[in-house]
Parts: structure tokens; C-alpha cells; sequence
């Protein structure tokens, strides 16, 4: 990965203040004019609002998406206001992607998703909160695309150089706790994937038990699993561990700050999608199901795009996938979550209560 290519052209970007919040554990933000509260507008007020010329969108999104988002959204306003007449507020609330699915189907009244992986998106789907027909898009409901890569110290001084060299002896790795955060499932995707493709090259078939071990022995460098991707990288840069699992656009994004770290990107990794949809209950109820219809949308945009580009991630729309694709190498042994058996194959097999990973866990 050029790194160096990466800060020349990203370097003004506005990521400060997030390792703080990261660190202390803060989860909301405003943007906007909005408030930074996780209550939504009660039944009823969302209309009213409508009537006098503003509204309010409830985002509850995954807290590696903040620092896009918080550019995102204010333009969306803009343009919807000049569009339609009307001012919109937003109240957002930024946590790992598994609590945020978990808050929304236990009454947080979000009416935008976004998330990081489709599983969370489907435990809304399954409480009856959003329809099933939320991948219905261009781009199969996808917002961002990234790659899980490793960082290491400046001048990676262990020679890191795949997801096997996590295994060494002496090599101290962090990545989130994937029971809360969707970027740690992705972690352990990718993970758990380059020992399938190791065993397939090594005895021509996809080897679960040789990946299985091949998991277990990186499980065994883990100094610490926080509670999601923000959290590890806040870690990280506090001086914890020799080596960090996380999304591409992370690093990326902490290098054009200025931030002293080398890029890894393993032969073998996954290519990470993440989705956002809208709560249709929610946002139905608070009478935004328009703006939130067209937020979703906007997000899909060349516009958001090239924002979401700008803080490392990787366009779904082809238009910004175009003007960015400079910027991004394909690995050689790249793979999708179909080459792990689709998301429902994934979820069965690798974190049921008796699933591949907590096997790990337990030392089995």
C-alpha cells in the first residue's frame, strides 16, 4: 500500500477529535443544528415538524462511519432544503455496529441506518422494523467498501507481512470483540478465509479445520478485543499491541493525518461491503420517510462517495469507484463473503453458540 500517496492528497482531511471520543467511549454527535441524543422525536412530532418546515432524521450508525458522515450529512441538508423547502436537523448516535442494530431493535428510533456488515441490517429486518427489499439498490444497498488490513508500528519492525505472521511468537495483536462489533466479524472473516485459501493452495480444497487452526493460532497473539474498531484503533495509538486487524480506510484515514504507520495488505483478505437502509417503522411514524428515502440514496451518489473516498473508503458508485481507483490496490488472493458461503453460511458456522469462533474461545 503507497501510504505516502494517499497522505499527499487527503492530508487536509477533517478526522481530529475522534481518538478522544474513541478512548472515553463517546457514542453521539450532533451535526447540523441537531442534538446528540439517542431520544427520537415522539410519534406524531416528525409531521408536525414537516408542516413548519423542518424535520428531524435519527441516524444510528456504526462509529467508524462518523468522520464521513459528519461531512455527509450537513450537505445532504443543504441540498434537500434548496430541493424541497425544507430544513432538516440530524440526531446521530455512533456505536459499534452490533450494539447499534441491538439499540434500534430494542426501541431506538433511528430512521437511517448504517452499518457494517448485513447481518446487523437483517436483525431489523427480522423485528419487523425494515423491509426485506432493502437491498433493492444499484448497489445492493451497499454504501462503502473497504479491505481488512493490517497496521503495524512505523518501518513494521516485526516484517509483518500477512495474517500468517500474526501467529509468531512474541506478536502482540489487537482487533474488536466481534459479539458487538460488525468490524471485528469482518476481522475474523478475513482471518478465518486466508486459512481456507492457504489449505486450498497447499491441498487443492477449502480445509475448515486447517482454517479453523489457522484462527486459533492468531487468536493466541490477541492482547485485547475492544468494543469496536474505533475503540482498537484508540488502543492502538495509546501504544497497545505490535499489529492491528482493522478496515483499510482506518489506517488510511489516520496516515493522512499524519500518523506514523505502515500498511499491510495481506495477499489474502476480504473485501468488506457496508450497508445502510431505512427503518421504515421509524421513520414512517416521524414522517421523514421521504428525506430518509433520499438520504439513503444521496449516500449512494457520486457526491457521498467521493466524501466517503476521501476518508479511505472504497466507492460502490461507479462513477467515484472511477475517479478514485488510483488510490487502491487488489490483492491477488482478494475474496467476498460468498467465498466464506454467503453471510447466513458464516453466521452458522462461525459465530453460533457452537460456531468456529467461540470453539476458538474455548480452546477446542
Amino acid at each position: 500500500m503507497n501510504s505516502n500517496k494517499w497522505m499527499n492528497r487527503c492530508r487536509a482531511s477533517r478526522l481530529s477529535g475522534w481518538l478522544l471520543a474513541a478512548t472515553l467511549g463517546i457514542s453521539l454527535a450532533g451535526c447540523g443544528g441537531s442534538s446528540s441524543s439517542n431520544v427520537a422525536p415522539a410519534e406524531g412530532e416528525g409531521a408536525a415538524a414537516q408542516e413548519a418546515g423542518t424535520a428531524t432524521l435519527v441516524i444510528g450508525a456504526y462509529s467508524v462511519a462518523k468522520d464521513a458522515l459528519q461531512e455527509i450529512l450537513p450537505a445532504f441538508g443543504r441540498e434537500w432544503e434548496a430541493k424541497t423547502g425544507q430544513k432538516l436537523k440530524f440526531q446521530e448516535s455512533y456505536e459499534a455496529s452490533g450494539t447499534q442494530a441491538r439499540s434500534i431493535v430494542g426501541g431506538f428510533k433511528a430512521d437511517v441506518a448504517v452499518l457494517s456488515l448485513e447481518g446487523d441490517m437483517d436483525k431489523i429486518v427480522k423485528a419487523g422494523l425494515m423491509s426485506k427489499d432493502w437491498k433493492k439498490t444499484e448497489t445492493g444497498g451497499m454504501i462503502t467498501r473497504s479491505l481488512v488490513v493490517l497496521g503495524t508500528r512505523e518501518g513494521n519492525p516485526l516484517g509483518i507481512s500477512g495474517f500468517a505472521d500474526l501467529a509468531k511468537p512474541g506478536v502482540k495483536v489487537l482487533f474488536p470483540n466481534p459479539k458487538v462489533s460488525g468490524g471485528a466479524q469482518w476481522d475474523i472473516n478475513a482471518i478465518y478465509g486466508a486459512g481456507l485459501k492457504q489449505a486450498e493452495r497447499e491441498s487443492g480444497k477449502k480445509d475448515a479445520a486447517a482454517a479453523k487452526a489457522f484462527l486459533k493460532a492468531v487468536y493466541r497473539n490477541v492482547e485485547s478485543m475492544d468494543k469496536s474498531g474505533r475503540a482498537s484503533m484508540a488502543a492502538f495509538e495509546y501504544g497497545v499491541g505490535d499489529v492491528i486487524v482493522t478496515y483499510e480506510n482506518e489506517l488510511l484515514a489516520r496516515v493522512a493525518q499524519g500518523v506514523h504507520y505502515d500498511i499491510v495488505t495481506p495477499d489474502d483478505t476480504i473485501l468488506i461491503e457496508n450497508p445502510a437502509g431505512v427503518v421504515d417503522v421509524n421513520a414512517d411514524a416521524h414522517g421523514v420517510r421521504e428525506a430518509a428515502d433520499a438520504l439513503v440514496a444521496y449516500m449512494q451518489g457520486a457526491d457521498a462517495q467521493a466524501v466517503f473516498a476521501e476518508h479511505g473508503f472504497r466507492p460502490v458508485n461507479e462513477q467515484a469507484a472511477e475517479r478514485f481507483a488510483d488510490r487502491y490496490e487488489t490483492p491477488s488472493g482478494l475474496f467476498d463473503i460468498g467465498y466464506l458461503g454467503g453471510w447466513d453460511q458464516v453466521r452458522s458456522e462461525l459465530y453460533a453458540k457452537r460456531g468456529v469462533w467461540y470453539q476458538v474461545l474455548a480452546g477446542k
